[in-house]
């Protein structure tokens, strides 16, 4: 693996803050409130980002969003290439899914994969209204025909680059990072 350092700093816990108030209300517009109204975070950064949406949510209508998580570790197209014994995490979806709008939410969308391998998890899980999606940035170089309906940021990269995400939940600091290979 590549050796990684910061090139910058481009978005801090305000920004961050900001950027999900934005599509907080996004989503309640897009979908004329919070009726049939589900989020569903990618593991590992996308749960925490679920969370503070769907608290976000709460504090703009008044009403509650359920929450769940979702582990794609066996729907990825790479599952080989990643380790001989994969990391199988719990999928936590304790509502029902079929009818209702569903938001994946997860922190950084590049080639599309992750997405795709979320969607076939999702749809094993019951057959929503529909599916949107959520990301906090959006780096491009898509590989899949898969955009996003909810961006914090976009956030144009090269090849060389990586954007990291680090949340107060799980790192300890907001902030996000464009690393470069060294």
């Amino acid at each position: 693996m590549p050796n990684l350092k910061e090139k910058a700093r481009i978005i801090d816990k305000d920004g961050i803050r900001r950027a999900l108030t934005r599509i907080a209300h996004e989503i309640i517009e897009r979908n004329k409130g919070t009726e049939d109204l589900v989020l569903i975070g990618i593991r590992r950064r996308g749960v925490p980002l679920a969370r503070r949406l769907a608290e976000k949510i709460r504090a703009i209508e008044g009403s509650r969003v359920p929450v769940g998580i979702l582990d794609i570790t066996l729907y990825r197209d790479d599952l080989s290439t990643l380790s001989h014994q994969p990391v199988v995490r719990q999928t936590e979806v304790n509502f029902p899914i079929k009818g209702k709008k569903v938001i994946l939410v997860d922190d950084v969308l590049f080639t599309g994969r992750t997405i795709r391998a979320a969607l076939d998890a999702v749809i094993d899980l019951g057959r929503p209204r529909n599916i949107q999606l959520a990301a906090l940035i959006d780096r491009g170089h898509r590989e899949l025909p898969i955009r996003a309906d909810y961006v914090g940021k976009n956030v144009p990269t090269s090849r060389r680059e990586s954007v990291a995400v680090h949340l107060e939940e799980t790192d300890g600091v907001d902030e996000v990072v464009i690393m470069e290979k060294t």
